[in-house]
């Protein structure tokens, strides 16, 4: 049942206020393809609007206050959060097709997000810089303004966190566009805000199409820094847009990321990583760990354990909890599904059981597991963005580097090794964004610096290396005598 909300999710929010908009679209349960509601399809004079109510509270009372007010209003805001975890876990179960617990997990990292900024806020320093004789020369760190933060719909909660919560803390106004077809809990998100006490036009949100209100949202003068999590591609056309405005844009796009197992690892251990990291969210993760590269002496011994891990999970609606939930959409399962074709020559060694009695509406994939799997080929190189992984033999450290370093991509990589000296020459080897040693993911890390080089993007989210982001640095010289 669609729960009761305190706003009319047809409606954007700009400056505190919600209002309706000419045209919506159908917000579909991906569990059984049944309509939740409607929502906002926003247009370029939304997106104008929400830009000038940016601005307005930028050059009014948001911009007044100070770090400490700032960093109250955040944790204000990340107390809400924990109050409404249920509703926001419903929102994102029914709205995503995410199993309860990983929704729940995601609401309570949003907040977790809110506190680690709004504790921040006032602990961003400048630096003085010892200069000429009879100079005194320091530095500031000041809100770039108007920010834009374009969201995806497969972590809509976590990536709100990393992203506006780090703008917020910064002293930026933001105008969020979350993804059509997962909007719900940006929404609650923006109302719990107003309710913690954030200045009108502090948020604005503007759902709708990502090639209408997106691309006004990413070519608008108005807008000093962009965030955008999403494709390679669609990435490409947020930066083009943005560059047309000399703004700087932060992107966190795809990946194809590697898990390597030597034969000194504790299997026991590694293992729930292994699966896990590549099965989670359906596999509709940046950072899923599709590639497992394996030392040639427990090939086999890691492919019967995963074989086995596979064969265990469990398929069905969101809200029966399952292992496995829904893709977002059919159109993204038709989509994961034509690039599945490019494995009917490889060695399918596991799938997990589809139960009797799935809704027929819903978009459900069978996750399957592949190997061995030639590094080169299509499945090991492209994001598929579903459950399906590739196992990879190697022979020699050298062999595991190549490999994983083999790819357009470079978001994350794990390595599992009990030689302390290994694990140190593939820290530094490995062309990643992050590595994980002995684990992966490290519980979500809120803390933790996140993004990638090559197609995986630019820019850093999460831990303080945000706040930099988010902020522009100003040097001040002044002459004294």
């Amino acid at each position: 049942m669609f729960p009761t909300l305190p706003f009319d999710p047809s409606h954007i929010l700009i400056s505190g206020t919600w209002r309706a908009t000419a045209h919506t679209l159908p917000l579909v349960n991906p569990s059984d393809g049944s309509m939740l509601c409607q929502i906002a399809r926003s247009t370029k004079a939304d997106v104008d609007a929400a830009v000038t109510a940016a601005q307005s509270a930028q050059d009014g009372a948001w911009g007044k206050m100070t770090a400490l007010e700032r960093g109250r209003c955040l944790t204000r805001l990340g107390q809400l959060v924990l109050d409404h975890v249920d509703l926001l876990t419903t929102l994102e179960t029914l709205d995503v097709g995410k199993p309860v617990t990983q929704a729940r997990a995601d609401a309570i990292a949003l907040a977790r997000y809110c506190e680690f900024y709004g504790g921040a806020a006032d602990k961003v320093h400048g630096e003085t810089i010892p200069y000429l004789d009879g100079y005194t020369v320091y530095t500031l760190r000041e809100p770039h303004g108007v920010t834009g933060h374009i969201v995806p719909w497969n972590y809509p909660m976590q990536i709100i966190g990393r992203s506006v919560g780090a703008a917020l803390a910064m002293g930026n106004a933001c105008v969020l566009k979350p993804a059509e077809d997962a909007c719900l809990t940006a929404l609650m998100f923006a109302h719990l805000a107003k309710e913690a006490g954030f200045p009108d036009g502090t948020l604005n949100v503007i759902p709708g199409l990502g090639s209408e209100a997106g691309a006004a949202l990413a070519r608008h003068p108005g807008v000093h820094h962009l965030s955008f999590t999403g494709s390679v591609e669609t990435g490409k056309t947020i930066q083009t847009l943005a560059a047309q405005n000399v703004v700087p844009v932060t992107l966190e796009l795809g990946g194809k990321s590697p898990q390597i197992v030597f034969d000194d690892a504790d299997l026991d251990d590694a293992l729930p990583f292994l699966v896990n990291a590549g099965l989670q969210n359906a596999g509709q993760t940046c950072s899923a760990a599709s590639r497992i590269l394996i030392q040639r002496g427990v090939y086999n011994e890691v492919a019967r354990r995963m074989t086995d891990a596979y064969h265990a999970k469990t398929i069905g609606p969101a809200t029966s909890n399952p292992d496995i939930g829904p893709l977002i959409s059919i159109r993204q399962k038709a989509r994961f599904e034509t690039l599945l074709e490019a494995a009917h020559t490889l060695p399918c060694i596991a799938e997990t059981p589809m139960p009797t009695g799935l809704p027929p509406g819903g978009a459900y994939v069978q996750p399957r597991l592949y190997g061995p799997v030639p590094p080169d080929h299509e499945l090991a190189q492209d994001e598929l963005f579903g459950p399906v992984q590739v196992l990879i033999p190697f022979d020699t450290e050298e062999d595991a580097i190549q490999i994983a370093n083999g790819t357009l991509y470079g978001l994350v990589a794990g390595v599992w090794t009990a030689n302390g000296a290994r694990q140190m020459r593939l820290a530094k080897a490995l062309k990643s964004g992050q590595v994980f040693i002995n684990n992966y993911g490290a519980g979500g890390g809120v803390e933790l610096p996140f993004g990638g080089i090559g197609k995986s993007g630019h820019g850093r989210e999460k831990g303080f290396e945000a706040l930099y982001g988010f902020s522009t640095l100003k040097t001040v010289a002044a002459k004294h005598g």
